[in-house]
């Protein structure tokens, strides 16, 4: 597997700001969503991966924000949770909620066609990591929505484990058994690639 690169962290708003968006300010809400955008649509997009068009990914981002607004008065600055986490979380169990709804299959990972194989060994380098990240998307794909969510918020996002523990609302034990099982599905997918 390839070395991890660590997700930059992007500044959380800052705290007058936030404080404006929990009272209803517009324009701090505006400028809440043009902070967290990015990141959510990452995350949903990510999580739907190759289960349906951009406008569903929007549209459960949408509702992210909405939910986001609808429980930000109560959002305790304070508390244990950055507002990244707290925001990620929504999306997360919005998203979920979503796969579940659609009863979408976990297709398994399938090993590419002996064509691949040979362009392979003829590819460049940067044709390699392509196909390498296409491996690794489908395999991710594979997985269930709960081990998809864990995953997608420690590798693509950063969050610590105890951070996304309180993102899905499972303890610390679970966090490491669905990532456990992710990476050791990973491997699994990587190791039909390259010894086929």
């Amino acid at each position: 597997m390839p070395p991890r690169r660590q997700p930059q962290r992007n500044p959380e708003l800052d705290e007058l700001t936030v404080a404006s968006a929990q009272r209803g300010n517009s324009r701090a809400r505006r400028a809440l969503v043009e902070r967290y955008q990015r990141p959510v649509l990452a995350l949903v997009s990510r999580m739907l991966r190759g289960r349906g068009e951009a406008a569903l990914v929007e549209d459960v981002a949408q509702e992210t924000f909405l939910r986001v607004f609808r429980a930000l008065p109560n959002f305790d600055r304070n508390g244990p949770a950055r507002l990244s986490t707290w925001i990620l979380t929504i999306a997360s169990h919005r998203t979920i909620d979503e796969l579940r709804r659609r009863k979408l299959d976990t297709r398994p990972l399938e090993s590419p066609a002996a064509s691949h194989l040979e362009a392979r060994a003829r590819a460049d380098e940067s044709a390699e990591r392509k196909m390498l990240a296409q491996v690794i998307a489908r395999a991710v794909e594979g997985l269930a929505p709960e081990y998809r969510a864990a995953f997608i918020l420690r590798e693509y996002h950063g969050l610590e484990y105890t951070e996304i523990a309180a993102a899905l609302g499972i303890d610390l034990g679970t966090v490491k058994s669905r990532l456990n099982r992710a990476r050791k599905r990973l491997r699994q997918a990587l190791g039909e690639v390259y010894h086929a």
